[in-house]
C-alpha cells in the first residue's frame, strides 16, 4: 500500500490526510524522503553547469518537498499529541535530521557554487528579494560551518548530532515529569475554589483515571489553583511540584544535559571563531550584542524589581492579617495578589470568567482580523490529527488565503506551553502554495471552556504569530511568514494582544457564559485598569529567566548550570519571594533546543516595538484604522524575512522606538 505521508494529498486544501496515517507509517517514509532529499541536493552540488541562482539556490528551495510534509506532520503530532511511539520515533529522528543538515551544510562542491554566486552577487541581476536569499543562503551555510575543513568540519558534525539528542532528550523529560504529576483532592480541599476551576479538575481527573479532582501541573490548572486555594499547605505542595519539574533526579533529571548542552554549544561557537555562544547567536539578531541585550534588560529589571519589592511588603501585611507569621513565600503571592486585585480593583477572576468564553474569544481575534485585514474565517469539517482540534478556511474578497487549525485544549500528551507553527508556509516557487498554520495552547477543558484574561491574551498572541504566517507574501518559502530576526518574530504576535484590551471588542465579544448578557461596563472598566497590575511580579519572573539565559551563553559554559543560576540571582538581588518563569531544568525555549538560547530576551525587545506601534494606531484615533492596519500589512506582516528586521520596522513607522514605550505600557515609568 501506498503510504499516505509520501502520496500526493488530494484532501481539501492539500491537507495532511490524518485520519489514513499510522505512526507505523512515519519511520518508512521518514527514510525515503531523506534519501530523496540527499539525491536532490547531491544532484545540485554535482551539476556540471555553471553556478546559477536557479541551478543553486533556487534548486535548493525546491528540493525536500517530500521530507518537509513528512516532518511536518510528524512534529505536529509529537509536540501535540505525544505517544511513547512518537517519542521514541523522535529520539531516532532528531540525530538524523541533524546529521542530514550536517551533510549539506558540510558539502563541500556545494558551498563552492554558493559562494561563487555570493562573489559575483552584483553581477547576477537578482532581484531584491534573491539577494536577500542569496545572502542568507550562504551566511547560513557560514554559520553551520561549510568553511570548517577536517577535524573540524567532523566535529561540528558530531556537535550538531549530539544536541539534537539532547534536546529531545530535555524535551521529553520534562513531558514526563509534567504528565506523571497531580494532587488529588477531597471535596474537604475545594474550599474557596470557584466552579470553573473544580471543573477544570474534575476533567483533568478523568484523564488521569483519579477518583476525586486533581490539581496537574497544566498552568491552566495550577494557576488558578494558587490564585484561589487559602490552603496554604496545599499551595506549597502544588508550587514546588511545578517549580521542581526536571529536577526531580532520576531518569528525568534536566540538569545534567543542560550542562552537556551549554558546553556543546559553546565548542560551537569556539569552532566558528566567536568568542561565546551569545556572541555567535545574537550576530544576526536586531540586538547584534550580548551588551545591547544586558542594556535593555537592565533598564527594566530596575523599576520592575522596586515595583515587586513594593508588592510584596504589601501582599505580606495582608497575610500577617490573616494571622499567619513569618515569612511571604512563593506559593503565597498568585493568592494574595488576587485578593488585593479584587480589593483595590473590585475585579474578581471568579465572577470575571465566565465572560471569557473559549469560543467567544476565537470570534474575537477572528474579528479583530476582519476588521484590520479583511479576512473571513469558515469553519472546515476535516479529519485532523485529534478530537479537540478544528479548522477553519481563510479567506479574503473570496479568495483562498490559508487554512488555520486550533488545538486548544491541555492534556497529557502535549508539551507544555502555547506554540504556533506552519504545517505549510506560504510560496510562490517552485510553485504556488498557501499556508497551513496551526495554533496550539493548553487551556482546561469545561463545558462551556472558560479563560483567564491571562489564557485570552495567550490566544491574541499566538494568533497573531498565525496572522504573520497567514498574510505572508513572497516568494521564496525561506523567508516567507515568521522566517525572520528572533527578536522580531515575537512584534506581530505580542502587537496583536493589544487588540484584546479595545474597549469596544470586549464589550462585544465578552458575554457570559449563562445568561448571553456583555460584561457590564463597570467590569469591563476595572479589566482594563487592572491591565497593569502586579506586572512588578511578571516583569521580573521574566527578565530573570532573560538574564540567566544570556549568562548561561555569555562566557565559559558552566560545569553546574544550577550554580551559576543562583549567582545570578543573586546578584540581581532577585526577590526571594519569586521564582524565575523558567528555571534551567524547565527551561524549554532554550534547552530544547536552539530557538530561543541566547534569545529569551527576544519578547522584551519585540515588546518596546509592539508598544510603539500599537501607538500608530492609537495616534490615528481609531484601533482599526485602515490606512494604519494596510501599513503594518504591507510592512512587517505580509513581507516575511525578506529585508533586515530593522529596515521593516522602520518602513512601518519611520524610526526605530526607545524602551520608555514599554514601560509605560507596563505602568512601570516612575
Amino acid at each position: 500500500m501506498t503510504n499516505p505521508l509520501l502520496s500526493d494529498w488530494t484532501t481539501p486544501f492539500e491537507l495532511a490526510p490524518f485520519a489514513e496515517i499510522r505512526d507505523e507509517d512515519f519511520a518508512p517514509a521518514f527514510e525515503d524522503a531523506l534519501k530523496a532529499h540527499s539525491a536532490e541536493i547531491a544532484a545540485i552540488a554535482d551539476n556540471p553547469d555553471a553556478p546559477s541562482f536557479a541551478n543553486t539556490v533556487e534548486a535548493m528551495e525546491a528540493a525536500g518537498e517530500a521530507l518537509d510534509k513528512v516532518l511536518s506532520v510528524f512534529f505536529t503530532v509529537a509536540g501535540a499529541d505525544s505517544t511513547p511511539e512518537r517519542e521514541k520515533l523522535q529520539t531516532a529522528f532528531s540525530p538524523r535530521l541533524a546529521a542530514h543538515y550536517a551533510a549539506i551544510s558540510s558539502n563541500k562542491a556545494l558551498f563552492a557554487r554558493i559562494a561563487d554566486l555570493w562573489a559575483r552577487k552584483d553581477e547576477l541581476g537578482l532581484t531584491p528579494e534573491q539577494a536577500r536569499v542569496l545572502m542568507l543562503t550562504h551566511r547560513g551555510f557560514v554559520r553551520a560551518g561549510a568553511a570548517l575543513d577536517g577535524a573540524e568540519d567532523v566535529r561540528m558534525a558530531e556537535i550538531k548530532g549530539r544536541l539534537a539528542t539532547l534536546g529531545t532528550q530535555f524535551t521529553q523529560n520534562l513531558l514526563a515529569d509534567e504528565r506523571s504529576w497531580f494532587m488529588e483532592l477531597t471535596e474537604d480541599d475545594l474550599e474557596g475554589l470557584p466552579d470553573f476551576v473544580v471543573a477544570a479538575m474534575r476533567a483533568a481527573a478523568q484523564e488521569k483515571g483519579a477518583n476525586g479532582p486533581v490539581v496537574t501541573l497544566s498552568r491552566s490548572i495550577i494557576t488558578p489553583f494558587l490564585q484561589f486555594s487559602p490552603r496554604r499547605d496545599l499551595r506549597q505542595r502544588a508550587y514546588q511540584a511545578f517549580v521542581a519539574r526536571g529536577a526531580n533526579g532520576g531518569d528525568t533529571d534536566n540538569r545534567g544535559i543542560a550542562a552537556d548542552i551549554l558546553t556543546l554549544r559553546q565548542e560551537r561557537a569556539a569552532l566558528l571563531g566567536y568568542d561565546s555562544f551569545a556572541a555567535y547567536k545574537l550576530d544576526t539578531e536586531m540586538a547584534k550584542t550580548p551588551e545591547r541585550v544586558e542594556e535593555l534588560l537592565m533598564a527594566v529589571w530596575e523599576p520592575a524589581k522596586a515595583r515587586a519589592e513594593a508588592d510584596a511588603a504589601v501582599l505580606e501585611q495582608m497575610m500577617h492579617a490573616d494571622g499567619i507569621n513569618g515569612d511571604l513565600e512563593a506559593w503565597d503571592w498568585h493568592y494574595y495578589a488576587a485578593r488585593r486585585r479584587k480589593a483595590e480593583h473590585d475585579l474578581d477572576e471568579a465572577a470575571l470568567k465566565p465572560y471569557l468564553q473559549l469560543d467567544r474569544m476565537i470570534e474575537a481575534a477572528f474579528a479583530c482580523a476582519n476588521r484590520l485585514f479583511g479576512l473571513e474565517f469558515a469553519p472546515l469539517d476535516v479529519p485532523l490529527y485529534h478530537p479537540d482540534c478544528r479548522a477553519w478556511e481563510v479567506t479574503r474578497n473570496g479568495e483562498h488565503v490559508a487554512v488555520f487549525i486550533g488545538d486548544y485544549f491541555a492534556r497529557g500528551s502535549k508539551r507544555s506551553g502555547a506554540w504556533c507553527s506552519a504545517m505549510r508556509a506560504q510560496a510562490k516557487f517552485p510553485k504556488v502554495q498557501t499556508p497551513v498554520v496551526i495554533n496550539v495552547c493548553n487551556f482546561a477543558k469545561g463545558d462551556p471552556a472558560l479563560l483567564s484574561y491571562d489564557d485570552a491574551r495567550t490566544l491574541f498572541h499566538e494568533f497573531g504569530h498565525a496572522l504573520h504566517q497567514m498574510l505572508s507574501n513572497v516568494t521564496y518559502e525561506s523567508i516567507s511568514g515568521t522566517s525572520v530576526a528572533r527578536d522580531f518574530v515575537e512584534l506581530p504576535s505580542q502587537l496583536y494582544e493589544h487588540w484584546l484590551e479595545v474597549p469596544q471588542v470586549l464589550a462585544e465579544f465578552a458575554t457570559h457564559a449563562e445568561t448571553g448578557a456583555p460584561m457590564p461596563q463597570a467590569m469591563l472598566e476595572k479589566v482594563l485598569g487592572a491591565a497593569n497590575f502586579d506586572q512588578g511580579f511578571q516583569t521580573v519572573e521574566y527578565v530573570a529567566s532573560a538574564l540567566v539565559d544570556l549568562a548561561f551563553h555569555r562566557g565559559a559554559a558552566p560545569a553546574d548550570p544550577m550554580a551559576m543560576q543562583r549567582d545570578v540571582l543573586a546578584g540581581l538581588g532577585m526577590p526571594r519571594q519569586i521564582a524565575m518563569r523558567h528555571a534551567t531544568p524547565h527551561f524549554a525555549h532554550v534547552f530544547s533546543g536552539d530557538g530561543y538560547s541566547s534569545g529569551y530576551y527576544s519578547y522584551m525587545w519585540s515588546e518596546v516595538m509592539d508598544a510603539d506601534a500599537f501607538e500608530a494606531f492609537e495616534e490615528a484615533g481609531d484601533a482599526f484604522d485602515p490606512e494604519t492596519a494596510r501599513a503594518l500589512e504591507a510592512n512587517i506582516l505580509s513581507t516575511g524575512g525578506s529585508r533586515e528586521a530593522e529596515a521593516l520596522y522602520t518602513a512601518f513607522r519611520g524610526r526605530m522606538p526607545g524602551v520608555e514605550a514599554l514601560l509605560k505600557g507596563r505602568g512601570l515609568l516612575a
